[in-house]
């Protein structure tokens, strides 16, 4: 029912789908074999951003129409939706087996109203494919040789993922991250044989051109420099932006390692670490438009399944809210410029929910390995039996 609501309100709010529109610009110039980075979407002046390899990707979406790929875009988002919360559920390892096909069913139908999955659909985005890539990764076995390869190729297609390969090597899973950085710098290659004035170009000029991908000012942007810079109302934060980049990140990622190393003594821990990692990556990116917060599907799964407390069920609650909500997207000077003090929050919502997660998640894990009571020792507490980890979980917040 849900789905068939959503296909009748996407029919007669008319998806542009223009980033869909850009990806095959580029596949086109890659045909055509024109100056990739100088084309500009006719109509909408947008220029290409993704790395080579990302455009060699493209191709076959001009074997088709318009009319056509719109429909075909639409049917693979929603077939990635379902993909990505199966495996968001088989992440954190909730429902069983048996109950899962059920979960994905209810969980796809009501997804699709997420803002982030919303205007995932009315781009035309590629975003829930580069979360199945990782949550595909993650859900394997460590063992597994080619552990790896999805965030690698994540990356080869939109830089951001590499973070993850961060988050393998300081957890313990060096070869995973030997994998995934094997596997970028081997489309990378790729790209450069293929393309190489374009490769030359993107690697050593417009990856580092944030204006090329936006203005950092507009509401779109949820990322917390997008957020200073409206609150500071200037398009550039300058220190202020890299500064509070930088301590967002420094906190981020260490509350995201410490989770993953911490299976013995805080459930779902490897979930949590992937969770946290893609938080700190959307917030200390210079632009996280909406559509790319598609993370909050894996988020609010763990929520879910871990609301035991009201502390928790509170932050459940909130988080629905806040992805369920558009907020940004109800306030004046969607430019970015002038928002009044009343309007920064509902303007900025994603990078203050964000940031509220890490460090929820991060006092969970001072009271998971906090200091023994006596304090004689100076020992930290760790529980070692399985009555002792359910009992240290099942009191922290």
């Amino acid at each position: 029912m849900s789905l068939a609501v959503f296909a009748v309100v996407r029919h007669f709010h008319g998806a542009t789908m223009v980033d869909m529109l850009v990806y095959r610009a580029e596949g086109a110039a890659v045909v055509r074999g024109e100056d990739l980075y100088a084309m500009r979407l006719p109509g909408w002046d947008l220029p290409a951003t993704y790395p080579p390899f990302a455009a060699m990707l493209f191709v076959p979406s001009t074997w088709f129409d318009v009319s056509t790929l719109r429909v075909l875009v639409m049917l693979l988002n929603l077939g990635l939706l379902a993909l990505a919360v199966y495996l968001s559920l088989r992440l954190i390892g909730w429902p069983r087996a048996r109950h899962r096909p059920a979960a994905v069913l209810l969980a796809t139908g009501l997804g699709v109203w997420l803002e982030p999955v919303y205007t995932t659909f009315q781009y035309g985005q590629v975003n829930l494919g580069i979360l199945c890539l990782v949550l595909w990764d993650l859900t394997r076995s460590d063992r597994n040789r080619f552990k790896g390869v999805g965030i690698g190729l994540a990356t080869a297609i939109k830089i951001t993922p590499g973070l993850f390969s961060v988050y393998l090597l300081l957890t313990g899973r060096i070869r995973a991250a030997l994998v995934s950085g094997g596997t970028f710098l081997a489309a990378g290659l790729i790209g450069w044989l293929v393309l190489p004035e374009a490769s030359y170009g993107f690697w050593t000029r417009y990856l580092w051109d944030p204006s090329r991908v936006g203005v950092t000012v507009l509401m779109d942007n949820q990322s917390l420099r997008g957020a200073v810079c409206r609150l500071l109302d200037v398009n550039d934060p300058g220190l202020v932006g890299v500064a509070a980049s930088a301590v967002v990140g420094t906190l981020g990622l260490a509350v995201a390692v410490l989770a993953g190393r911490s299976a013995r003594v805080l459930r779902r821990a490897d979930a949590w670490g992937a969770v946290c990692t893609a938080l700190t990556a959307l917030l200390v990116s210079p632009i996280s438009w909406t559509h790319h917060w598609v993370w909050c599907i894996p988020l609010i799964a763990l929520l879910a399944v871990e609301a035991r407390t009201r502390a928790r069920r509170v932050l459940l609650g909130v988080t629905l809210v806040v992805f369920c909500s558009h907020a940004m997207w109800t306030a004046p000077h969607r430019w970015g410029r002038g928002v009044a003090w009343f309007w920064q929050l509902p303007g900025s919502i994603y990078p203050p929910l964000g940031i509220a997660v890490l460090v929820v998640m991060g006092l969970r894990l001072y009271r998971a390995w906090r200091p023994a009571d006596t304090g004689a020792t100076g020992e930290w507490t760790v529980p070692h039996s399985r009555t002792d980890q359910d009992a240290a979980l099942t009191n922290q917040i």
